[in-house]
């Protein structure tokens, strides 16, 4: 299981020491940022005793107990991983993130069913917790049961829409099914979350070598795309026109994309900016932002409206074609400066009710 480790106590014990003598919970918050240094840099046999001084300095803090089970975690010692956070987990001050940890360590335990059973019983203390479906729709992608993955993730995505794993999984998902339409989305979505790690690479990677490989231009006058095959319409609109939309892959992405391509020949990063470019345009223009509103095509809007959308597609896709990227870098420097400065001061801004699933077309 997939596991970002937050530091609790941090965001809620930091203290200003006034006086010369210190109280035992400051001393205890003093060990406890010592041990979480020590296991940062890798020495968590270190730590772990540092930890339980913390505890027994201020054993009504939630915090120190959970750092104790993650430590543990990080060891691969699960059994002492639950001992510690079992207890915690029955806590009025819980958080999800105990439960996601106590799920993973079933898990990794081999009691699969135990761990969902934890991941149950956190969702009814937090509805809203993203990580919680997250760990659901991982549970499920091990068993291969990946229709049923992708349903937890994207009902991560729906109620906790800046938490950015869930993204990046139903990227993945999508970008190896028929269906890509929807991973080019979420996998551009994640990015804008998670904007420098591994990850972040992975994705641009992926969403490039998707365009590569669904985009085709099989003659000088003849070209295909393929991102999705889903014809499924509802049988009660087709009898009531104005409900009747076509599936927004075949019927809105897919043109919409075809068109934008007529002037192009090949599939590269300089072109795939020109594409996207004239995509947007066209989905603007065409009346589909009515029909079909899109937190990411506005996020997209905002940056051409800036100057900023060359750079950034530029950005977006670099990880495909490395070389490219950098000859463009080398000749567009101003122009990437201002990107940078601008995208960190203008983040997409994502809540309940500014964001976007694929369910919103269906």
């Amino acid at each position: 299981m997939n596991f970002l480790k937050p530091y609790l106590f941090l965001a809620t014990a930091c203290m200003v020491h006034f006086a010369a003598a210190q109280t035992n919970q400051e001393k205890a918050v003093d060990k406890a940022r010592e041990a979480i240094r020590l296991i940062d840099d890798g020495d968590v046999d270190a730590g772990i005793p540092l930890l339980k001084e913390a505890q027994k300095l201020d054993p009504e803090n939630i915090n120190y107990p959970y750092e104790l089970g993650y430590a543990y975690y990080a060891k691969a010692d699960y059994k002492q991983a639950v001992k510690y956070l079992d207890g915690i987990a029955k806590r009025k001050d819980v958080t999800d993130m105990i439960f996601q940890l106590l799920g993973n360590s079933y898990d990794n335990l081999g009691k699969s069913d135990k761990a969902n059973e934890t991941y149950e019983k956190g969702l009814k203390l937090f509805p809203n917790s993203g990580k919680l479906y997250l760990e659901l729709g991982n549970v499920q992608m091990i068993k291969e049961q990946y229709s049923k993955a992708v349903d937890y993730y994207e009902k991560g995505i729906e109620l906790d829409p800046t938490f950015p794993s869930n993204y990046y999984r139903a990227a993945l998902l999508y970008c190896g099914s028929s269906e890509e339409v929807w991973g080019m989305i979420y996998g551009e979505l994640f990015m804008n979350l998670e904007r420098n790690s591994k990850r972040t690479s992975e994705i641009s990677k992926l969403l490039y070598d998707t365009y590569a490989s669904e985009i085709q231009f099989t003659s000088d006058s003849t070209m295909s795309v393929s991102f999705s095959k889903n014809a499924t319409v509802n049988v009660a609109d087709l009898k009531d026109p104005a409900k009747f939309k076509l599936p927004f892959g075949i019927g809105v992405y897919e043109p919409t994309l075809m068109l934008s391509m007529l002037s192009e020949h090949a599939i590269d990063l300089n072109s795939l900016d020109r594409i996207r470019t004239a995509f947007l345009d066209a989905y603007y223009k065409n009346g589909h932002s009515t029909s079909y509103p899109n937190v990411l095509f506005d996020y997209q809007r905002k940056l051409q409206a800036a100057g900023q959308f060359e750079a950034y597609n530029h950005w977006l896709l670099m990880k495909g074609d490395e070389d490219a990227f950098q000859q463009w870098q080398a000749t567009h420097t101003a122009m990437w400066d201002s990107f940078v400065s601008w995208f960190g001061d203008n983040p997409i801004k994502l809540d309940r009710a500014n964001h976007f699933y694929a369910g919103q077309y269906r």
